[in-house]
């Protein structure tokens, strides 16, 4: 099969590499891809939000199968452009894609499916998001209702910092996601991230993870995309798995299909769990970064099939295989992140590091130039490694990490610690 993946970060490293180990891959493009995916995969440029672009690219090189990894692409309604050419493709419509594009959607979602959420106001207008934060009080979040790259949700320990965060929201700090805001009640426990594939009509779990959200360790500071992950989540033991299934994710599903609106791709489902009790913070319509690197890395080749079997409505016939292992990435991020960082600094030392089903470095914010790998993102790197247990993963993750000689980044040396420390 020819296959492309959309997307140029550490997620789409992961996926292209999982896909390369299928013997059912015969060509793999990534657009637009990045230093290390070029290393094993054909990198092309177009507008990956562009629908009718893609379907010129699918056409032109005989693709049987695209694989949508970032939000955007999904939001911008690339899967039904692709879908109606007749091509088979992995990642929901933008109807479904509404679940993640919209925070007060997935509420609205949420009531209609009795799913236990936090409670929440909606609100377009700065004075009456301010006025309902003094009435409710704090810590509360506070959400752009749109899509901030992970970044649209501030934590406020007090009202001011909530008056703060409304006044930068919808005065543009986050573009048009910020247009509107969701203010939902602080939910108290531990967060969980399970992710569900769904054909419109089967849900099929196919693993679970932690990540850290906060830039400091201890989990300290500002919010970024993630600075590290592991896979299996210790919290989300059969019985937890099995109510988030049955309260939350099933009867957001079937809320989908009665309005007529299927959702067929990577179900994230970011849970906060409390006393053996799952509540979701949020729905992501596509696989989680740094998450997906674990899940990757522990599924292997067969990580395409599952997604084919999704993409084709076979899901109720596909089978996911664990094996009883572990697996951490850690994020290599740009000194300054997730504020301003400088771009275009060298990279060097990763030519001499293992890559193998035990050790790989997915490449995020990376370019090539001139023979030289340079850093161009925020979160540029990530140490990906699996092991027997938790601590053997995270051992060979950090052992990935100082042998890179890159001066101007840095990592959080404390990813697992929940589950470890």
């Amino acid at each position: 099969m020819n296959i492309l993946i959309l997307g140029s970060g550490g997620r789409e490293h992961a996926l292209a590499w999982a896909t390369l180990q299928n013997p059912k891959c015969d060509k793999l493009i990534v657009a637009p891809g990045n230093a290390g995916i070029a290393l094993i995969a054909e990198c092309a440029s177009f507008d990956i939000n562009d629908g009718g672009a893609v379907a010129e690219f699918v056409s032109e090189n005989a693709i049987d199968m695209v694989i949508i990894g970032p939000e955007a692409p999904l939001a911008a309604g690339v899967a039904d452009r692709l879908r109606e050419a007749g091509i088979s493709v992995f990642g929901p419509s933008a109807a479904a894609a509404r679940l993640e594009a919209s925070k007060s959607f997935t509420k609205e979602i949420c009531d209609a499916a009795n799913a236990p959420t936090a409670a929440y106001g909606h609100f377009t207008d700065a004075e009456a998001a301010k006025a309902h934060v003094r009435e409710t009080g704090a810590p509360t979040v506070v959400k752009a209702d749109g899509l901030a790259a992970g970044k649209g949700v501030i934590i406020a320990e007090t009202v001011a910092e909530a008056e703060a965060a409304i006044d930068d929201m919808f005065g543009g700090s986050f573009g048009s996601a910020g247009a509107e805001v969701v203010i939902e009640e602080f939910m108290t426990g531990e967060e969980a991230s399970f992710f569900v594939l769904v054909d419109g009509e089967t849900c099929l779990p196919i693993g679970t993870a932690q990540d850290h959200k906060r830039v400091g360790e201890g989990d300290t500071g500002p919010n970024t995309g993630g600075m590290g992950a592991y896979s299996p989540a210790p919290i989300m033991d059969d019985a937890v798995t099995q109510k988030a299934l049955d309260e939350i994710v099933r009867p957001t599903m079937a809320e989908m299909v009665k309005r007529g609106a299927p959702y067929q791709g990577v179900l994230y489902v970011g849970l906060m769990i409390e006393n053996g009790q799952p509540r979701l913070v949020e729905y992501n319509v596509r696989f989680g970064d740094p998450e997906c690197q674990v899940l990757m890395l522990r599924l292997g080749a067969q990580a395409f099939d599952l997604m084919q079997a999704c993409a084709e409505g076979r899901l109720q016939d596909a089978k996911v295989t664990w094996a009883d292992d572990h697996a951490m990435t850690v994020v290599m991020a740009a000194d300054g992140y997730p504020g301003s960082y400088e771009k275009g600094t060298e990279i060097k030392g990763l030519d001499g590091l293992s890559s193998d089903s035990f050790n790989m470095m997915f490449h995020a914010g990376t370019a090539p130039e001139a023979g030289k790998i340079l850093a161009v993102g925020g979160r540029v790197l990530n140490a990906t490694a699996r092991g027997a247990t938790l601590q053997e993963a995270r051992d060979r993750a950090y052992g990935l990490v100082d042998a890179v000689d890159w001066p101007n980044g840095f990592v959080r040396r404390d990813i697992g610690w929940r589950a470890l420390d």
